[in-house]
């Protein structure tokens, strides 16, 4: 087994919902991929700030990478911390008026007027790897599509090397034809990284085709029980994970 990352046992966060979040025990460990289903997109929220130590639970313990969320000290201390996380999410701005190629510079540079040549190639090399086509790189982000965007958003997830990847449900604007490309890539580059990787999502088929472990959750006592691993049929055509 794998070092352990991430680990949330008995946690408990108010958020103006229905109910409290409640998670009893949830443990993520290094290249592991799990997908989650039962959280909404508030819940989703609520769940990765808990993770990255943004907000501290009500009751219960979070610990990442081996230390209590409750110990960040400070927010050089916090900014570290979010370092070693991506986070795929509709949370995260693309700039319209930007270029893709631009976008992804955010996070590796200040300079996107005129990006350094060596920026330049991590950009197309980083946009290769998570299925961004070349020309796409000097279009405006307001002229590219759903599953682009998406692409766009787990490039700069990625950009810094993270160490586990937070996804926030990464598919809910997708239109079905690509849910299930996105589904493979995502599993084969989580498996070329060996990167550790929550997927909170409402598609038990996205989940079970891009994760290794699929969780569903109880809401009312907080408990992660291992979700059905069947296939349905929109998912058949997809090749096995590694």
């Amino acid at each position: 087994m794998g070092e352990l990352l991430i680990s949330l046992r008995a946690v408990r966060r108010n958020y103006h919902g229905l109910r409290p979040l409640r998670v009893e025990h949830l443990e993520l460990r290094e290249a592991e991929t799990i997908g989650l289903l039962g959280f909404d997109a508030a819940a989703a929220e609520v769940l990765v700030n808990l993770i990255t130590g943004a907000t501290l639970p009500d009751a219960g313990d979070v610990e990442v990478f081996g230390s209590p969320t409750r110990d960040v000290g400070n927010s050089d201390e916090w900014l570290q911390l979010l370092e070693r996380f991506g986070i795929l999410s509709e949370r995260v701005f693309l700039l319209d008026q930007l270029t893709v190629g631009q976008n992804l510079a955010i996070p590796l540079s200040l300079e996107v007027d005129a990006i350094p040549p060596d920026v330049a190639e991590q950009i197309r090399t980083l946009a290769a790897e998570v299925g961004i086509a070349a020309a796409d790189l000097r279009r405006p982000a307001a002229q590219i599509d759903a599953e682009t965007r998406i692409r766009v958003r787990l490039g700069r997830a990625l950009a810094l090397d993270p160490e586990v990847l937070l996804a926030e449900h990464p598919t809910a604007a997708l239109p079905p034809a690509a849910v299930g490309r996105f589904a493979a890539d995502l599993s084969a580059l989580a498996a070329r990284r060996s990167l550790a990787m929550l997927v909170v999502t409402a598609d038990a088929g996205f989940a079970n085709a891009a994760c290794s472990r699929v969780l569903s959750l109880r809401g009312a006592t907080g408990e992660l029980a291992e979700a059905s691993r069947r296939w349905n049929w929109p998912w058949k055509w997809l090749p096995a994970r590694r």
